[in-house]
């Protein structure tokens, strides 16, 4: 028996535990990778907590359909250890990426190729165990990516935070050309939104974020300007430097975040929102017309964006954002740091 080390979710809203169980056989079209490192990301806090917040006292209860223990991750790369006979070109030992965002493969969402916005979704490490763990079994070798010469903890990334910011930004593409897009919130997926927009805009963005060290850090990355949207004066300078920004992501997503960026928007301006910290926001109805707003959600990428961007990493030879390693077992640390708001860049669990 091959041992399943895991730090698991044993009850929500309590602290990871590692738990070992008997390593799943592939079959089928299956494939058992063997994770290297795994990407601690901000959805992973309210998979553990158990709920999104909607404002006030209301929530959205995530708990249903999952059974515990379970294994959070979903930045995943590693090494193909298994395959089961129908894994085509599952060759053990091949470094690979995994594609998270599985669908059941039958809805009219998955036959149009957009299985991260399948109902019936088995997205790793939301759905299905993920990659906090020895090894993570993967249903179809189609979802596996080559990344050489990209080094694995980045190209572990790219499977959320990366496909997150990727998606964002394709949404403003053409506008960036009218002045510097607005980044707000430099959290793992706005750094990275940092570094591919520099890449894919002719004009270095512009970014916001509440802590000092971030907007620093973002400014040494090339940020043309920072803001802190804490600050009363904040909407002055913004407007005041640009004339009010035409393009805008939200990797926050919350009441406030999103009341900054509106507030800055100018006429027939677009804000694409991608974070999900919480809460409730609201608008003057009349202001959507009267400023031709465009206000626009977008969630993580599909399989064919998964390869675009990493063709597009290799392509513009982006740089890695900030990286931290920690062993597997300081699993719960990390999100703690995480949810205290210090870490810059991104942490990645290595097993």
């Amino acid at each position: 028996m091959k041992p399943w080390h895991r730090q698991s979710l044993v009850a929500y809203g309590q602290p990871l535990c590692e738990t070992i169980a008997e390593c799943p056989t592939p079959h089928g079209s299956e494939v058992l990778v063997r994770v290297d490192c795994c990407g601690v990301c901000h959805s992973d806090l309210h998979l553990q907590d158990g709920y999104f917040s909607l404002g006030g006292d209301k929530r959205l209860d995530i708990t249903k359909d999952r059974s515990l223990p379970f294994t959070l991750g979903h930045e995943i790369a590693g090494v193909i250890e298994a395959a089961g006979a129908e894994a085509d070109g599952a060759a053990a030992g091949r470094h690979v990426a995994i594609y998270p965002w599985i669908g059941c493969g039958t809805c009219p969402a998955c036959h149009a190729g957009a299985e991260n916005l399948c109902s019936a979704a088995r997205h790793l490490g939301v759905a299905v165990d993920g990659g906090y763990a020895s090894h993570v079994l993967v249903p179809h070798p189609r979802y596996l990516l080559d990344y050489a010469p990209l080094p694995t903890s980045f190209a572990a990334m790219l499977m959320c935070s990366g496909l997150t910011a990727n998606g964002a930004l394709k949404e403003l593409v053409g506008r960036a050309d009218r002045g510097p897009t607005l980044l707000v919130g430099l959290g793992g997926v706005g750094v990275m939104g940092l570094a591919l927009a520099r890449a894919m805009f002719a004009q270095p963005p512009i970014v916001a974020d509440i802590d000092a060290e971030k907007r620093s850090a973002a400014l040494a990355a090339g940020a043309a300007l920072a803001f802190d949207p804490s600050d009363p004066q904040a909407r002055k300078a913004v407007m005041a430097a640009t004339g009010g920004v035409f393009s805008a992501c939200d990797f926050v997503g919350s009441e406030k975040s999103l009341q900054f960026v509106t507030g800055v928007l100018m006429r027939g301006g677009k804000v694409v929102v991608t974070g999900l910290l919480g809460g409730n926001f609201s608008l003057p109805a009349a202001m959507l017309a009267i400023k031709a707003m465009t206000i626009q959600g977008t969630i993580t990428g599909t399989l064919a964006d998964a390869r675009e961007l990493v063709d597009l990493v290799r392509a513009k030879n982006i740089a890695p954002i900030p990286t931290r390693r920690r062993p597997l077992n300081e699993a719960q640390a990390a999100l703690d740091d995480l949810r205290a708001g210090r870490v810059v860049g991104r942490t990645v669990l290595s097993i």
